[in-house]
């Protein structure tokens, strides 16, 4: 995630808020660094105040957008008008809060705006690494990555997709598997998974199935 925000003691709070929640934060406390980190560095979020010193933030945003950079913007600011939050989006920002704000609310709008950033890249989190469906690659989080077969992938896709539920054997051959009769199927791919990508990165429910472990 990065931060642009000019305010010392609002940035320190969130900067801790965020890191708790699990994000890698990087701050910029003016928008002419925050333009130049936009574009040389990838992020999932980009929280973005209005009145920077620099550089506007909606002007940020404008020249994000003019070189194709398409992160999901949310504009944290204190001008609430209608029309502050028309320019906000019609500028490039997927969303626009206004400050004084709540916690709970903002941390949602991110959290929406985070998963429509793993939709729109085919990415789904598996504990600290990634699985890109698009590119059949599991990015460990040395950097390492490994290449899936297509059965591989559509395993791990199903479990990452929905990783605190408990899959049976037969809901995966149908679903992965498009219902193949053999029953071993599926044991059969968690082990080639397993021995790519560790012993953890599926977990076995006794007596019921498989769910999503973590590298």
């Amino acid at each position: 995630m990065l931060l642009v925000e000019d305010d010392r003691e609002l940035s320190t709070m969130l900067v801790g808020l965020f890191t708790e929640q699990g994000y890698t934060v990087e701050h910029a406390p003016e928008g002419q660094r925050g333009l130049h980190l936009g574009l040389s560095r990838r992020y999932d979020v980009l929280i973005v105040d209005r009145g920077l010193p620099a550089l506007d933030g909606i002007d940020l945003v404008r020249r994000l957008r003019r070189q194709g950079v398409t992160v999901p913007v949310l504009v944290l600011t204190a001008f609430g008008s209608v029309a502050d939050r028309v320019t906000g989006l019609d500028a490039g920002a997927e969303d626009y809060l206004v400050k004084p704000f709540e916690i709970d609310e903002l941390l949602a709008r991110v959290r929406a705006l985070h998963r429509r950033n793993l939709d729109q890249a085919g990415l789904l989190p598996l504990g600290a690494g990634w699985l890109d469906t698009e590119a059949r690659l599991v990015r460990l989080p040395g950097g390492e990555q490994v290449t899936l077969s297509g059965q591989e992938c559509r395993l791990l896709s199903a479990l990452a997709a929905r990783p605190r539920q408990v899959h049976t054997r037969r809901s995966l051959r149908q679903r992965v598997f498009d219902g193949a009769n053999k029953e071993s199927i599926v044991d059969t791919y968690v082990y080639y998974l397993r021995a790519k990508l560790g012993s953890g990165v599926v977990r076995t429910v006794r007596g019921v199935g498989y769910r999503l472990g973590a590298l």
